[in-house]
């Protein structure tokens, strides 16, 4: 037993491992926070595209009037305004931080 414990003791063939180990995966979790930025980024970026494009959509109708022998109908219409948030790159994932004590948060 006392002959066992000196050899782990002295053996260190299991620390140069897991100091590699730990320098890989300190190197893959690094990289890894990386691409996930770059990732949500990109996401971001695209769930902009498909806002401004719904918000591009035009709502805009017309009913025309009808009118007959006994009757008639008027026409209706609806015109679609510009809402806050329609255009393209209102979200920006690169801007700087706001700044504290800035009124209304925006950096335009």
């Amino acid at each position: 037993m006392k002959t066992m414990l000196i050899q782990l003791m002295n053996e260190e063939a299991g620390f140069i491992v897991s100091s590699e180990l730990v320098l890989v995966s300190t190197i893959a979790v690094l990289a890894m926070i990386v691409g996930l930025s770059e990732v949500a980024n990109g996401v971001n970026q695209e769930l902009e595209d498909v806002g401004s494009a719904f918000g591009r959509i035009n709502q805009s109708f017309y009913v025309a009037g009808a009118s007959g022998h006994k009757g008639y109908t008027y026409g209706s219409d609806f015109h679609d305004q510009y809402d806050f948030c329609d255009g393209e790159n209102d979200i920006v994932c690169d801007r700087s931080p706001v700044q504290e004590g800035r009124r209304g948060g925006h950096n335009y």
